[in-house]
């Protein structure tokens, strides 16, 4: 018998198959070995190491960039002092530590604001070749470090002047929760910026003293490890297949001390597209460390555990032997006496009956061959019915689904009530403050969006002069393409005219005292329309408006980790959000709305940001909010980042057994598949054809060639039948032929 033929392999292979997931049932239903911290605590750091890296990247290439355009749009004007230039930079933007104007020329400042930038780093490299007007990094002589921009001022007639913007590289302002801790390293592990950390003289107790130099100790190591590890490239550092964060990520784990583990995540400075090449922050090789002492996880109380998965394994073991015992004797055994036996009859051994199998399509086969033994002997071929009938017609079908059913026995259970998880699931406290923490991120970069893109209105509006609508649409023009965040600026008058568009169709805007410079109006629309506006110097009373795309702040709110995040409105109605939804739709769930109207509420200094573990049925849900604080005019809008997710997607031990479980019971399911389908191909289907065609034979059909169609057990009794199809015919001709020749000479007397 050929090796991958018959109805041997698929049965060894589904022992072999029940023996290796006994095994690996063995290993993952059976006790697992303590970790000091869960997976979800650790990606929940990674993620919020990502969080401030991207803020810090953003930071960085706003302040670039906006120096850039002011500079281009200063040249595009009239000449002016640098006292003035200084001044309107001043007025728009409030992100730098430092500005200065120099004459490049004669090397003499004209003009200087906010902190001393020395001079002593600009030399012929700063200034000509590939690398000209490169934002770097320059140490000062206090020790810290600032970040160089520059951008050249050049009039017709008048010498090309350097603008020069400085700003430290300090950890994004952002909410780190308590006890977390943040730190930005350069690629040599060295730490330019640190917060989180309490200062030595604020500690009451040696003991709080020596926790903090721990820390400290602590951020200092692990930031040497995540320097390390973010000089890889992002493609060979990620897992195969994962995707996410653009740039290097991952999390480390610390030294304990005093019941606490020092756990981090960390993440390189990247682009926000992975083929963005212009992203100056992302060139500076930076990384964000996050830290976080977390308590070390006592090991729980597994009695019993160590013997569920011996159990489960067993069980299935010897489910299996019953279910390869079925199919050895109802369907190998039989189908191997068969071959035999049509193998004896085509050699011409009629002496012994052919021993007919007890029921199903071997059943059927035996009578047959049975009948044609006798037609071979000359003894006929027409048997009594009860002969032909034996036993119940219910074919190889019926092993198959006992067997079938012995395995789903097992497969069932363990995927569908082994080791199920109910809305009493323990969630680590770090888990939700982290979705706090995140959350409130997220809304700081949606406002900060907010306030930049009023900002940039604010810088556009001083290039707009009088009444000419031509010159106006074309800065308006140059604007939009420049900022992407636009989908339409225009020029509004005292009463609400246009005066000047481009991009989309306006909306209706009002000026007047009390309204806030940004807003959202389009109830009952499509989509939500945000706009922001700037007045104009000319004329008077005039606007420049600027809308907001929705999908601009949608691309804010998609971060791995935070499930779905809304941006809602005061009234708890959809602005924003990182999936599909509608404007102005409710949120889905109550608890979420008493959750953002709890945040809303002043308390203290203002509103504060909230999470919660929501338990409703079976169901475990982790929530958060975060309304809008801080400075700027979109502080004024009132609105709230609302985030949620289920508990199940964490990677926490006891959900992690249960899709284990549901794990091993697939596999079970996909053996039963693979072996009980593959037996039905080769063995199952052929032998009910093999059935009707012996019975036909039988019957007396001898013109029908039995053509075998699989080198196996089937396929050989099909060829033995046709040996005694053969046989039968020249049979038949020879008594034919004796016939006629017995007539013939009894005609010649």
């Amino acid at each position: 018998m050929p090796l991958l033929g018959g109805i041997r392999p698929p049965i060894a292979l589904l022992c072999l198959l029940i023996l290796a997931l006994a095994g690996l049932t063995a290993k993952v239903l059976g006790p697992r070995p303590d970790e000091a911290v869960p997976k979800a605590v650790l990606s929940s750091q990674q993620h919020f190491a990502e969080d401030g890296a991207i803020a810090l990247r953003a930071s960085i290439d706003e302040r670039v960039t906006d120096l850039q355009r002011t500079a281009a749009a200063l040249n595009a004007g009239r000449p002016t002092k640098a006292e003035d230039v200084l001044s309107g930079l001043g007025s728009a933007y409030q992100k730098w530590t430092g500005t200065t104007v120099i004459d490049l020329e004669d090397g003499k400042v004209l003009a200087a604001r906010g902190e001393h930038i020395p001079l002593a780093w600009l030399d012929k490299d700063v200034l000509t070749g590939k690398q000209a007007l490169t934002p770097r990094m320059v140490r000062l002589e206090t020790g810290d470090v600032r970040l160089m921009t520059m951008a050249v001022l050049d009039w017709k007639d008048r010498p090309q002047q350097l603008l020069i913007a400085s700003n430290s590289l300090t950890v994004p302002q952002i909410t780190l929760g308590p006890f977390r801790t943040m730190a930005v390293a350069t690629r040599e592990g060295e730490i330019l910026a640190t917060a989180g950390f309490e200062q030595s003289e604020a500690l009451n107790s040696d003991t709080q003293r020596e926790e903090l130099n721990f820390l400290q100790k602590q951020m200092s190591r692990l930031a040497d490890q995540a320097a390390e590890r973010t000089e890889q490239h992002p493609v060979s550092a990620r897992e195969p297949g994962a995707r996410g964060y653009p740039g290097v990520s991952g999390s480390l784990l610390g030294d304990r001390y005093n019941g606490r583990v020092a756990t981090a995540g960390y993440a390189s400075l990247a682009a926000s597209d992975p083929e963005e090449k212009d992203s100056v922050a992302a060139g500076l090789g930076l990384t964000v460390v996050a830290m976080l002492p977390v308590v070390q996880q006592q090991g729980a109380a597994e009695s019993g555990r160590e013997l569920y998965g011996l159990i489960a394994a067993g069980a299935l073991v010897g489910l299996g032997l019953l279910a390869a015992a079925v199919l050895w004797a109802a369907v190998q055994r039989p189908l191997l006496r068969l071959f035999l036996e049509s193998r004896r009859l085509a050699r011409g051994d009629l002496t012994r009956p052919v021993a007919v199998p007890r029921w199903g399509e071997a059943a059927r086969v035996g009578t047959a061959l049975e009948r044609l033994r006798t037609q071979l002997n000359g003894m006929g071929g027409e048997q009594p019915p009860a002969a032909r009938v034996r036993g119940l017609r219910l074919g190889v079908r019926a092993p198959l689904g006992i067997t079938a059913v012995l395995l789903l026995l097992w497969c069932v259970p363990v995927g569908l009530l082994v080791n199920r998880t109910d809305g009493s699931v323990s969630v680590p406290a770090t888990i939700v403050n982290d979705q706090r923490d995140r959350t409130d991120l997220i809304g700081d970069r949606v406002r900060r969006a907010l306030n930049e893109a009023q900002a940039d209105l604010v810088s556009t509006s001083r290039l707009i002069e009088g009444k000419d609508a031509a010159a106006t649409e074309t800065v308006l023009k140059d604007a939009l393409r420049k900022h992407t965040r636009y989908q339409a600026l225009y020029v509004t008058d005292a009463g609400g005219a246009v005066l000047a568009r481009a991009g989309g169709d306006p909306h209706s805007w009002k000026d007047g005292k009390g309204l806030p410079l940004v807003r959202v109006s389009g109830q009952g629309g499509k989509k939500p329309v945000i706009q922001a506006g700037a007045p104009v110097a000319e004329p008077k009373g005039a606007t420049l408006v600027g809308e907001v795309r929705v999908e601009f702040l949608n691309s804010l709110l998609k971060r791995p980790g935070l499930g779905e995040v809304r941006v809602v409105g005061p009234d708890a109605k959809t602005v924003a959000g990182n999936a599909g939804f509608l404007a102005f739709e409710k949120l889905p769930h109550s608890s979420l709305t008493d959750l953002v109207r709890a945040g809303q509420l002043p308390v203290g200094a203002g509103p504060m940001e909230n999470g919660l573990l929501i338990r409703d049925g079976g169901a475990v849900t982790v929530a958060a909010a975060a309304p809008f604080s801080g400075g700027g005019v979109a502080a004024d809008l009132g609105w709230t980042v609302v985030s949620w997710q289920k508990a199940n997607h964490f990677e926490i031990a006891a959900y992690e057994r249960e899709d284990r479980s549901v794990l091993a019971g697939m596999l079970g399911l996909a053996a039963i598949v693979v072996c009980l389908g593959w037996i039905h191909l080769v063995v199952a289907r052929p032998l009910r054809a093999l059935a009707a065609g012996a019975e036909k034979l039988a019957d007396g059909d001898l013109k029908t060639v039995q053509y075998p169609r699989y080198q196996d057990e089937v396929g050989a009794v099909v060829r033995s039948l046709e040996l005694i199809r053969q046989q039968l015919q020249a049979q038949r001709q020879s008594q034919a032929r004796r016939a006629a020749d017995t007539r013939t000479g009894v005609g010649g007397r």
